[in-house]
């Protein structure tokens, strides 16, 4: 009756996951550690391998990151923080385990079958442990963090993902290493587990077990946080503490942050003034969702005359440090070096993000980045105030190109939904497609159609603006033979320089057509290749390169100032001589007055407004931090928080986050019914 009296009172409070752990724990303390001390051996057995597996691997991307990049002085925080989250999620996976080993029959434990089936289920879990070791380690190699929110993007994009695998890695000998060793281990304990699975279990064992299911994850997830990764001033020690399965649950909740709940606020109509004052033109967002009236501007612009066609390119992964006209000595990019001669380099420009979908916001919408998910993949994103809807409805034909599959990050849909048209490789003859891979088609046969699209659209005297979206640049790197002299697969250099063949050779195809004199032609990229670094947000991983192109309609030069993939949109649009760039956060670079002079860069939670060599980041929490920025190797240095700077941090990010939600980011002339 009293151990009744007991099981009924945890159900009653099953509620309250903390409050039950703590009276499990805490009350009648030395009855309930006798139960747990006669726990069986299996769960125990699993739980150490639980332990040792995710101990491993940590200890190894740990020294795969090197010692450089996390010093032997963090060890003992990252090792001690890492077995707290180890712990919390064995519970969680042990709860099964545990509750099946309080009510399976004595009768069945001894009996032939059943050994067979533990033993089996035994190497499956053993298995799947370090399966998830492996991918953590690839997703590890690939983006220097634990799983995150983009592992459950991949999650939904199998086809991808699944595919991009088998043509990257040796996945058969892989598995079968995985198998292999799980047989090894699960044979190691064999004997033990047979030996405990003859003793049979009391009716007091079976309520510890009970107990242990449901007191253990209620207690450790309970008090279990993400942001207690946080604290050693090393982003590698900080992401290495964590627990991938962990922070993939993590993930799932915090995918989509409302900014007004998770971060520091200020009042809207100061919010608007603070932007007016840094050359925003966007209309103010009132309190009502209305909108003012915006202030005319003029501009200066270094272009003979006006192009009427524009093609924007925007390519995989490419970082500046890969470009030898921003420094690097690798040679790489011989075409792109010599268009960035022949045109003009922008010397500092910076992502606002870390995935493609982030590229692409920031260069159809030119607004900062919200917190959590791109705007690209959240339900309302159509008939936003993006380049390509505003041109549409000046007269121009209006593409988005991409050489793979574009249902693949809601690119599609986003598109499309912003009157653009579509053209991904369902698009492309299949005589058009020398080579492919699970990321899309070669960046040449994407040109190619690129160019038979424009030369068939040229005959409606329409202008045209064209984004094209390359993927070679991406794993698992591979191209057509015989265009470089790097063998496919070539790696991160071998994806480099066919990309940049692929440009070059899309240019002097493009020199024979009619409308190649009246096009600029725009290349950046949506991303760096990694963003690896010390620092949350380390800003040389956001440092792109962006080229206008335009022989005859643009002298040769460069742009020093600091500017942000956001400016871009607004600057075509000037250029082209359109309305429309008050919708916009950014500004045009060739506006008259100051130049902007800031810039945007973030993940999926950390927001960081890059000014006077100052970066201000706006975290989870209401949280601010600071850090003082080297002019040259862009390396990070805590300093105090600088009020003005918070507040124009706030302005942006506050008002672009509020206007998606408001739905005042729509085009202007577009209502809906």
């Amino acid at each position: 009756m009293r151990h009744q009296s007991l099981i009924a009172a945890y159900c009653d409070t099953l509620r309250d996951g903390g409050k039950l752990a703590t009276y499990i724990l805490f009350r009648d303390v030395p009855r309930h550690m006798k139960l747990i001390r006669n726990i069986p051996l299996l769960p125990a057995l699993v739980g150490a391998i639980l332990l040792i597996i995710y101990a491993i691997t940590r200890i190894g991307l740990a020294v795969y990151t090197g010692f450089d990049a996390v010093p032997l002085s963090l060890w003992p925080g990252i090792l001690v923080k890492g077995l707290f989250f180890d712990l919390a999620v064995a519970s969680a996976l042990l709860a099964p385990v545990l509750l099946y080993e309080a009510i399976v029959p004595n009768r069945w434990r001894a009996s032939r079958v059943h050994h067979v089936v533990r033993m089996a289920w035994l190497w499956g879990s053993i298995a799947l442990l370090l399966f998830g070791a492996v991918a953590e380690t690839t997703f590890w190699m690939e983006f220097s963090t634990r799983f995150n929110f983009i592992a459950l993007d991949y999650l939904i994009y199998t086809h991808e993902v699944i595919g991009n695998i088998l043509e990257s890695y040796p996945v058969g000998w892989i598995l079968g290493g995985i198998a292999a060793l799980a047989a090894l281990i699960a044979g190691l304990i064999r004997k033990p587990v047979i030996r405990a699975d003859s003793i049979p279990v009391s009716r007091s064992q079976r309520l510890g077990l009970a107990i242990s299911a449901i007191a253990l994850p209620s207690l450790l997830l309970s008090f279990a946080s993400i942001d207690q990764m946080e604290g050693q001033g090393n982003a590698y020690a900080d992401e290495l503490s964590g627990n991938g399965l962990f922070t993939l649950a993590a993930a799932m909740r915090r995918n989509e942050l409302d900014y007004d709940k998770f971060y520091r606020t200020m009042p809207q109509d100061v919010a608007d003034v603070t932007l007016k004052k840094l050359g925003v033109q966007r209309q103010p967002l009132l309190a009502d969702g209305g909108q003012a009236s915006p202030e005319p501007i003029s501009y200066k612009t270094p272009f003979v005359r006006r192009p009427r066609n524009v093609v924007l390119i925007s390519v995989e992964s490419l970082s500046a440090s890969y470009l030898g006209a921003y420094g690097s000595d690798k040679g790489l990019t011989p075409n792109l070096d010599e268009i960035a001669r022949k045109g003009m380099k922008f010397e500092q420009v910076f992502a606002t993000g870390t995935r493609t979908v982030r590229g692409l916001e920031a260069l159809s919408l030119g607004t900062p980045p919200v917190p959590g998910q791109a705007i690209v993949r959240r339900p309302n994103n159509d008939h936003l105030a993006t380049i390509g809807e505003m041109l549409e409805h000046q007269g121009f034909n209006t593409f988005f190109f991409y050489g793979g599959y574009g249902y693949f990050d809601n690119m599609n849909a986003y598109f499309s939904a912003n009157d653009y048209r579509i053209v991904d490789r369902t698009d492309f003859p299949k005589e058009t497609i020398m080579f492919e891979n699970v990321w899309g088609v070669a960046d040449e046969a994407l040109f190619d159609n690129v160019l038979r699209t424009m030369d068939n659209k040229t005959a409606s005297e329409k202008p045209f603006f064209a984004h094209v979206m390359t993927t070679s640049n991406h794993r698992p790197y591979t191209y057509p033979d015989g265009r470089i002299d790097i063998a496919s697969p070539g790696g991160r250099s071998g994806a480099v320089k066919y990309t940049d063949y692929a440009i070059g050779k899309f240019l002097k195809d493009a020199e024979s057509r009619p409308w190649f004199k009246d096009t600029l032609f725009v290349i950046v990229a949506d991303h760096c290749a990694s963003v690896a670094g010390k620092s949350k947000l380390p800003v040389e991983s956001y440092h792109i390169p962006l080229i206008f192109y335009a022989p005859g309609l643009l002298k040769p030069g460069s742009y020093a100032p600091l500017m942000s993939q956001v400016d871009i949109a607004p600057t075509l649009l000037e250029v082209l001589g359109k309305k429309g760039e008050e919708e916009f956060f950014g500004r045009s670079v060739f506006a008259e007055g100051p130049a902007p002079q800031r810039a945007f860069i973030s993940n999926y939670q950390e927001l960081g407004y890059l000014r006077n060599g100052i970066l201000t980041v706006l975290l989870p929490k209401k949280r601010v931090e600071s850090y003082r920025i080297d002019p040259k190797t862009y390396a990070s240095t805590p300093t105090a928080v600088d009020p003005q700077l918070v507040n124009e941090t706030i302005a942006f990010y506050q008002t672009a986050s509020r206007a998606f939600k408001a739905g005042a980011l729509k085009a202007p002339y577009y209502v809906k019914h």
